[in-house]
């Protein structure tokens, strides 16, 4: 157990330390705090956009973790949960008795004094919380903003806001949210997820229970009341329900039943906080994604089409899937799949068959670990089932040589994972 300190005025905090500032998340809160004119500073082990983008920012980034790294006058350190227990730096911390939180502790602190718009659900929430940014903003209210990606309008995981509104994506793991004071709760769906930490879907619909819980009389949570995973948690919440599929549909520019639902939750808020209609659906109407989430990548010499894709559970992979076949009825679609974590392979090894058979042809590639050792029980070659559309190949390299040369203009092909996946498609435009 990390030492804690329960609670922190921010105003007084000076500067602040990052222990793993790289993460989506992570380098979004830096920003937060960089734009309150507050000193950042933050490690990390690799150099990326990321830590070029805060740098810029004049954020100042150790590569490598250290305890030279804490520097006597750091008023507060912030975590990622990714970190270990023994890391030097949290150790140095404890040691000057200097307050850590996690990063979701710290989301909490930043969500207590501000009216929170939580976006949660097991899918989608990267996109509808993208969505509702962009109505907010162009709404003319200026809502600060932390989502799990980049979003396209500024290029970047995070909105600086002036007024009170705070917009920011609510991770379920580890019942992250749970720190979150919600206002206004968005729940997009509730899967089956995270099972390396819940027991089972009962496990997971408590959590959210419990955040649905925390929204106050006065607030709102948006959602799908006649889903039958979603109906259980709303008993007993004392805030108002919103049923966002009253919604209207919209027409997007990304495809997707998933995405038109997304975009009714989106409404939703906008409705809730006086957004006009016809304003609100037309930024949703020039809405134009996320980083890895159905992202366009590029044009081979051959004219195939590059995309790359965030799934990473079988619910996602045919919600991909089903946007391909719609927006492109008429090619064939090609898929290099990495499965995140061995745990959630062990897990959803039968869909992650079952959705992947729908494409024409699939690559799998090694498992991405993450945080986890790999103990010799699955591997990528379990994923291939029964499946004559599916092989297996033991690196990326080798599945450029597989790809290039035999596709062309009437096939997609779509890098798809949690983990390093995309790097296929940046290998594919270097060598075309």
């Amino acid at each position: 157990m990390y030492y804690r300190s329960m609670s922190i005025d921010l105003q007084n905090v000076q500067k602040a330390h990052f222990v793993g500032i790289s993460g989506i998340g992570m380098s979004a809160l830096a920003q937060l705090f960089l734009g309150q004119g507050k000193v950042v500073t933050g490690s990390t082990n690799e150099k990326t956009i990321i830590t070029d983008m805060l740098e810029k920012k004049e954020c100042q980034i150790f590569f490598g973790h250290g305890e030279g790294n804490i520097a006597n006058d750091v008023d507060v350190v912030v975590y990622t949960r990714a970190i270990p227990d023994n890391n030097p730096e949290l150790i140095e911390a404890k040691k000057k008795g200097i307050p850590l939180f996690s990063y979701p502790e710290m989301l909490g602190i930043v969500s207590s004094d501000m009216y929170t718009i939580a976006v949660s659900g097991t899918h989608g929430k990267t996109t509808t919380t993208a969505m509702t940014a962009d109505i907010l903003v162009d709404g003319g209210l200026n809502p600060t903003t932390i989502v799990g990606s980049v979003l396209r309008r500024n290029n970047s995981n995070f909105i600086k806001g002036d007024s009170k509104y705070f917009l920011v994506e609510a991770c379920e793991h580890l019942r992250s949210f749970l720190n979150l004071q919600p206002n206004i709760l968005i729940i997009t769906n509730i899967q089956a997820d995270h099972l390396d930490y819940y027991k089972d879907l009962s496990d997971v619909q408590s959590a959210f229970k419990e955040l649905a819980d925390k929204v106050p009389l006065d607030g709102y949570v948006v959602c799908n009341p006649q889903s039958n995973t979603v109906a259980p948690i709303l008993e007993n919440v004392q805030a108002t329900i919103i049923d966002y599929t009253k919604q209207k549909e919209v027409s997007l520019k990304i495809p997707g039943e998933h995405n038109r639902e997304n975009a009714q939750g989106a409404l939703s808020v906008a409705d809730i906080l006086g957004i006009d209609e016809s304003d609100a659906q037309k930024s949703l109407e020039s809405f134009l994604g996320t980083w890895r989430r159905f992202e366009y990548k590029g044009e081979l010499k051959n004219s195939t089409l590059l995309f790359d894709d965030y799934a990473h559970h079988p619910d996602e992979i045919r919600a991909t899937i089903s946007g391909f076949r719609e927006k492109y009825p008429e090619k064939k679609l090609w898929i290099v799949f990495q499965s995140h974590m061995f745990s959630r392979t062990k897990d959803f090894i039968e869909g992650f068959q079952r959705e992947l058979a729908k494409a024409d042809r699939v690559f799998v590639v090694p498992i991405f670990p993450a945080r986890e050792k790999d103990d010799g029980t699955i591997s990528h070659n379990d994923i291939i089932g029964k499946n004559k559309n599916i092989e297996a190949c033991d690196s990326f390299e080798e599945v450029v040589g597989k790809i290039k040369g035999e596709v062309g203009e009437d096939t997609i092909i779509c890098t798809m994972g949690a983990g390093d996946v995309y790097k296929v498609g940046n290998l594919l435009l270097a060598v075309d």
